[in-house]
């Protein structure tokens, strides 16, 4: 496909913005736009001895910002304890900043991911002789003997939502002596299945906030990557403070003097594919191969829909190059095209649904029973 000089500046810059964690997954380590706070949901139950909740935060993928929801996690050796990620401001970008097992809890840049995690250290629980006793009073446990129960203190400034340290609007905290001694300890990365847990969510798409806006309808579960099922936790609540991502620019602190980073918005060529449905399987021969045309006729014309809008949107960038627009400008559009790309995107989904439905139907009434025939 041809793309314009302007488009290869954007992706270019887009390119510059951004640097992957981990190729598997598509995770990236830093971005210029703040991260959504963190939404309101309450803790699943604990499914047993040996595990400790690591609490849900937001990544960054190929799509934007997604939702990894909180879950319980089987520790890795006796006596180790999560320090959970976080993002946090540093020469003009959100860095995350990635968790890890220790024997004492670090920085999590005072982010009070709740459940014990109340910005400074772990309160909710602690290691005895080998055995993991929980605070009740932070965490959902039932058959689990070793417990009790402990008040714990919030920090009035930390109770809002917010989801990143530093820069404008960030938690200003700062790392204490003993979370610099706790950062120099010998660590564990993130567990396999904790990687599975990551990967499982970032290509679920109603994790996105596109999707979600704030709200994600999987914000805990039992176990990790187990996205089905009882186990699985709605968030209650986007939070109050939530804003869509073209409302959170990156600013600098008062301190620095750096100029904000322009929104980067996602156009219609970076967007994952149209999903393809599984193959039907009604046991009707005949019945199928009219489900796959139909599918395949939606999937086209919704392809064709976003090459579409994205010539459009090319064309916009050179009308922007050619006139040399300045910034406000540039970021208006961009706000728009994210706009149009929202649009499209929930057009394309509730299409998929209708006709599915249809389709749904259609096979009831073909297996409906009729008159006079046993």
């Amino acid at each position: 496909m041809h793309i314009s000089f302007s488009v290869r500046s954007l992706l270019f810059a887009f390119m510059m913005l951004v640097v992957p964690v981990t190729s598997s997954a598509n995770i990236i380590l830093s971005i210029g736009i703040a991260p959504p706070p963190l939404p309101v949901y309450v803790q699943p139950v604990c499914p047993g001895v040996g595990y400790i909740w690591t609490p849900g935060y937001w990544a960054y993928g190929d799509y934007g910002f997604f939702w990894v929801p909180g879950t319980w996690v089987l520790v890795p050796e006796p006596g180790l304890l999560w320090t959970p990620g976080y993002w946090g401001w540093g020469d003009g970008i959100f860095i995350f900043h990635e968790g890890y097992w220790g024997p004492r809890v670090g920085f999590y840049g005072g982010i009070n991911y709740g459940f014990g995690y109340v910005g400074v250290g772990y309160q909710g629980g602690y290691w005895n002789n080998g055995a993991f006793f929980y605070n009740r009073s932070v965490n959902n446990v039932r058959n689990v003997t070793n417990v009790y129960n402990k008040t714990v203190i919030v920090n009035n400034v930390t109770v809002n939502n917010v989801s990143y340290n530093g820069g404008q609007g960030g938690i200003p905290a700062r790392p204490r002596p003993e979370e610099e001694v706790a950062a120099r300890e010998r660590h564990l990365p993130p567990t396999p299945v904790q990687t599975q847990h990551v990967q499982s969510a970032s290509g679920n798409r109603q994790l996105y906030e596109s999707v979600n806006h704030g709200k994600p309808g999987i914000a805990a579960t039992t176990k990790p990557a187990e996205f089905r099922g009882h186990g699985v936790v709605a968030a209650k609540a986007a939070a109050k403070s939530y804003q869509p991502p073209t409302a959170r620019p990156a600013a600098p602190t008062r301190a620095s003097t750096a100029a904000p980073r322009p929104v980067t918005a996602v156009h219609p060529n970076p967007l994952p594919p149209t999903a393809r449905p599984a193959p039907p399987n009604t046991g009707n021969p005949r019945l199928d191969k009219r489900y796959q045309q139909q599918q395949e006729v939606l999937r086209g014309r919704q392809e064709q829909e976003r090459r579409k809008l994205q010539q459009r949107q090319e064309q916009d960038h050179r009308r922007l190059a050619q006139a040399r627009a300045d910034e406000a400008r540039n970021r208006q559009v961009e706000q728009k095209h994210q706009q149009q790309m929202q649009q499209l995107e929930q057009r394309h989904a509730k299409d998929q649904q209708r006709l599915q439905e249809r389709q749904q139907q259609a096979n009831r009434n073909q297996n409906k029973p009729t008159k006079g025939r046993p």
